[in-house]
Order: C-alpha cells, then structure tokens, then sequence
C-alpha cells in the first residue's frame, strides 16, 4: 500500500509506545474490522496505516484539499441506523474550514425529502468523502453533525436553505488508486449562484409533482 499524499511529518512520524497507540486504534477498529485483518494477515499494517494517517483534526494540506473542491459525499444515519449517502455539490470553496475541528456548508433546494438533514436531526455521526478526479486524490472524514436555518454563515451563501456544521473526529488520506481520472471545467448551471437566477431543474416541470412543488421564497 502507498501513501503518497500523507505530508512528510506523517511519513517520518516514527511509532509512539504500545500503549498509547492501542487507546487510539482502540477508537478506531472495531471487532469486525480485527476479525478481517487477522483473516488477511493486514492487523500490523492496519495499525501502521492508522498511526500514520489518521489525524483528529484537519491540517494545512487537508484545509487546501477540502476548499479546493466543488463536490463531496455525505453519510448520514436514521433513528434505526439505515445508513443513506448524498452527493452534495456547490461553487469550488463551498465547504469551508472554521477552523482545525469544524467545517460548514450549506444545502442548497432539492427534491424535499431532507433525507441528509432529517438524518443529521436525529443522529449527528457522519462521513465525508472528498475526492479529486483529475489528479486522483481522495480524503475521508468523519464528525458530528448539526443542521440549522440560523446559522451565522446563512447570508454568506446564496440561496441557501440549511447550513451544517461538522465537528471533526478524524481526518484521513486514502490510497488513490482506483480512482478513475476524469477532467471537467465545467459547472452545473443549477449551482445558485450571486448575481444570476438559477433555473430549475426538469422534473419540477412534471405534472405528477407540480401540484405539490412548495412556493418559491421571492
């Protein structure tokens, strides 16, 4: 396994004691994930992995790579633990970092069910995943969430109707390699945008959801 975008602090980083790692990947792995590691032999790398990339905050690099991005994906659970997975998009720097524990960005119109934000509601754990498709690079994190319509940063962002906000548990750089390189320069027109109205999108055009659409907010 190669890590290549873990900065060199992290490459270099030489193992703390035994005790004090166990506590950490304690947190980390649970008997599921011990029970496949020993299956495949990985145990030992599986704690070398976790000592060296698994951080508690965001650093410089992570910051840069999390406001450099225009998309990521978003793991919520329901009150019973049914997991669902959103794709959240949005101008390049829509995600900002607050600072090393906390990231925000706002949910912008969709399709009503509220299924990211519902969820946030009612249980706060998430999972990030950003990822770089033109020079493969992909960063994982994980929090708790909150959702709120008064939140500081609502008047920074246009349009928007939510704002989340993540407190980081952990960071870490995953193994790029299946990563399929693709290249766009272009943004989805349906990313409100200051200055330009946003269009809707076809289906709120269908007769069998018209008559339900809520009214526009002028």
């Amino acid at each position: 396994m190669v890590l290549p975008l873990a900065n060199n602090r992290r490459h270099n980083k030489k193992p703390d004691n035994h005790n004090s790692l166990e506590k950490t990947m304690s947190d980390i792995y649970h008997p599921g994930n011990r029970q496949l590691q020993d299956a495949f032999g990985t145990r030992p790398l599986a704690d070398r992995v976790n000592e060296l990339i698994i951080q508690p905050e965001i650093g410089d690099e992570e910051r840069e790579f999390i406001t450099s991005r225009n998309m990521f994906f978003i793991s919520t659970v329901d009150p019973d633990g049914q997991p669902t997975v959103s794709y959240k998009g949005g101008e390049t720097g829509f995600i900002r970092v607050l600072n090393s524990k906390t990231i925000a960005f706002p949910l912008y119109d969709g399709n009503g069910m509220f299924f990211s934000a519902g969820n946030i509601k009612a249980s706060p754990n998430v999972g990030l995943l950003f990822i770089d498709f033109e020079n493969p690079h992909r960063l994982r994190l994980h929090g708790k969430a909150t959702v709120s319509a008064d939140d500081e940063l609502m008047d920074s962002y246009h349009e928007a109707q939510l704002i989340v906000r993540i407190a980081v548990t952990n960071t870490f750089i995953n193994c790029p390699r299946y990563i399929h390189p693709a290249t766009s320069d272009e943004q989805s027109i349906y990313v409100p945008v200051e200055g330009k109205e946003t269009p809707d999108p076809e289906w709120k055009s269908w007769e069998v959801v018209t008559d339900v659409l809520p009214d526009k907010k002028p």
